[in-house]
């Protein structure tokens, strides 16, 4: 193939891409995700799971909600989080398959 035929990316599409696996690069928030795409989840509940504090969760939460990996629905005064982007669940699983059959 010749060099002008080449599609080259979007450098925003390339940014993009970069933080998603940033995202997944953390051990917590690949936990997070994992027990997300099981099951919607309160702060508390992912806390307690994972055994770690609120306010770590919190900021893991945060940071996955700014990249819309996560979303929030409100029962009360208790938030819900749940993911909000199939294809990363997706990444996600087949990332866990092959590293479960290696």
């Amino acid at each position: 193939m010749k060099k002008e035929e080449h599609k080259t990316l979007a450098a925003r599409s390339v940014e993009d891409a970069v933080m998603i696996f940033k995202a997944l690069a953390d051990p917590t928030r690949i936990r997070i995700l994992h027990l997300l795409s099981e099951e919607e989840c309160s702060v508390s509940h992912i806390a307690e799971v994972l055994g770690l504090s609120h306010s770590a969760i919190s900021h893991q939460l945060s940071f996955l909600r700014s990249l819309r990996l996560v979303k929030t629905r409100r029962e009360g005064r208790i938030i819900f989080y749940s993911c909000d982007d199939e294809h990363v669940v997706d990444l996600l699983r087949q990332t866990i398959s092959h590293v479960e059959h290696l």
